[in-house]
């Protein structure tokens, strides 16, 4: 899988998960499915980071999710 996308697809996932762990906290329950997407999330980063050589700075990422989108949408 590439790094790129790895990168986005955990982005991604970790943000659908914010308004899950706040949904939980806000109805009294433990958020355990936003816990296992965040685990998801930060283990894509992870590895999107690992395997992309000299990692990533914070001012690439938007660029790298533009290219990741237009490479599926094309």
């Amino acid at each position: 899988m590439d790094p790129d996308l790895m990168l986005v697809v955990g982005l991604v996932v970790g943000g659908f998960s914010i308004p899950s762990i706040m949904g939980a906290l806000a109805d009294g329950r433990v958020p355990r499915a936003a816990a296992i997407a965040v685990m998801i999330a930060g283990g894509l980063i992870v590895l999107a980071i690992r395997e992309h050589p000299g990692g990533y700075a914070l001012a690439d990422i938007p660029d790298v999710f533009v290219k990741v989108v237009g490479q599926y949408i094309n």
